[in-house]
């Protein structure tokens, strides 16, 4: 069942590029590099999927209605 619109999955994965551009540059370093890097690919899979499990159990949705 998907809960995220287009705009939440376009959001999310211009966020997940720019995160992955910043750690292949170098720009980000260390543990926060590491946990930025983890969050954008979460980020880009939910994109992909069209779900966001932490939508879920609050009922949350950004698809526009039928």
């Amino acid at each position: 069942m998907r809960n995220m619109g287009t705009l939440d999955r376009i959001i999310r994965s211009i966020i997940a590029v720019v995160i992955i551009v910043l750690y292949f540059t170098n720009v980000l370093s260390a543990t926060v590099a590491l946990i930025l890097l983890a969050l954008a690919l979460i980020f880009l899979l939910t994109s992909l999927i069209s779900v966001c499990p932490l939508y879920l159990p609050f009922g949350i949705t950004t698809c526009k209605k039928k």
